[in-house]
């Protein structure tokens, strides 16, 4: 994975629900990793679904192989847009991780 590619940072985020001093859950994202990524794949395709059409935009990241354990219920954030992690691949033995993901 060459470096020079790596053009887009990126933050891996995680859903948690502290409880207040009333006792109340408030969900909210926690960061637990900020990275560089290439964006290898971005595409939009607009389908017809009922009534009107739909945007539907996905892409793949691919990040050097983290120390924090990424799963499918974080989510990614690029340039303050959010996207839900749909899949993981690791790339050879732990260089890389590419990360499919879709706006949400």
């Amino acid at each position: 994975m060459r470096a020079g590619k790596l053009q887009h940072l990126i933050q891996i985020e995680r859903k948690t629900a502290p409880v207040d001093d009333y006792g109340i859950a408030r969900e909210s994202w926690v960061p637990i990793l900020t990275t560089r990524a290439e964006l290898k794949e971005a595409t939009t395709t607009e389908f017809l679904t009922g009534p009107g059409e739909m945007d539907n935009n996905r892409a793949v990241f691919l990040i050097r192989y983290p120390l924090a354990q990424i799963t499918t219920a974080d989510r990614l954030v690029m340039d303050g847009k959010p996207f839900n992690i749909l899949g993981l691949a690791e790339i050879g033995r732990r260089k890389g991780l590419e990360i499919r993901v879709i706006a949400a």
